[in-house]
């Protein structure tokens, strides 16, 4: 199998979305100096190449993702080829069903699974979420209202949050 890529601009820096025949794999904030690494990483990951040849599945990422940073897209359709345990997958199940605005506790989602002490099993999973936004991690937060961790920085996922709830967050 060979997975494509583009890597575009947005408000919040550069992104790439890498995706194959069966849908997208990965989406992540990442510079063109941390290109070659990262679609490394990512061909490893699912154990693929990775060409520059054009594939609809990232170019429709970026065009939704873009949509989204303008403020005009509260859903995404492009088909996702998530990989990982059944746990992992059970948990980014649960991370899209949390609605655009809003967000969710570690503990709320280790409880919709049924178990609230996997609340570090829960966090785990979610950091380990290899499609940003799209699958959106940026919406789980502590039980007492912070922010939590965030594979693309903090200041980030406090943007993300923002824009969710109608802020300028994107000009700052």
């Amino acid at each position: 199998m060979e997975l494509a890529f583009c890597h575009f601009d947005t408000p919040l820096g550069g992104m790439c979305a890498v995706g194959g025949p069966h849908g997208l794999t990965c989406v992540g904030f990442v510079e063109a100096n941390r290109l070659d690494f990262f679609l490394k990483t990512e061909a490893s990951r699912i154990g693929a190449a990775v060409t520059t040849r054009p594939n609809a599945t990232p170019e429709r990422a970026k065009k939704e993702l873009l949509e989204y940073f303008a403020g005009t897209r509260k859903q995404f359709g492009v088909e996702l080829d998530l990989r990982g345990t059944e746990f992992q997958m059970t948990v980014w199940g649960e991370l899209m069903k949390i609605p655009f605005g809003e967000t969710r506790s570690y503990l709320q989602i280790a409880r919709a699974l049924g178990d609230e002490k996997a609340t570090r099993a829960v966090g785990s999973a979610n950091g380990d979420n290899p499609i940003a936004i799209i699958v959106p991690c940026h919406r789980v937060v502590e039980s007492g209202g912070g922010l939590g961790g965030y594979g693309g920085g903090l200041w980030r996922k406090e943007r993300l949050l923002a824009l969710e709830r109608g802020q300028s967050a994107l000009r700052i």
